[in-house]
């Protein structure tokens, strides 16, 4: 219910303030309600995905570590095995004693 007021200087029939504004205000304060709301849940979610990321940057280190260690021992293997096969390379290529066959 909005009361119209006429000033006698002007002449212009003006509103009441309150009639469309309170409501305004209101919508403004609900509005500015819910951005806090939202605001405390996205820093919630923020610290949660810092510490989810934190926890996966741990676990990728430790598997790029035992990569690293696999990788190392893989690699010392493989220098052995050609010793392995000239060694026994040159066993075969030896002369067999006639007695042993």
């Amino acid at each position: 219910m909005c009361i119209m007021r006429v000033y006698l200087l002007t002449r212009l029939p003006l509103p009441s303030y309150s009639c469309g504004m309170i409501s305004e205000f209101q919508e403004l304060s609900d509005k500015i309600d819910q951005l806090a709301e939202m605001s405390l849940a996205l820093r919630r979610e923020n610290a949660e995905l810092r510490h989810a990321n934190a926890a996966l940057a741990a676990d990728n280190a430790a598997c790029q570590r035992r990569l690293a260690e696999a990788h190392a021992r893989v690699s010392a293997l493989l220098e052995k095995i050609p010793a392995i096969e000239g060694a026994a390379g040159a066993a075969a290529a030896a002369p067999v004693p006639e007695d042993v066959q």
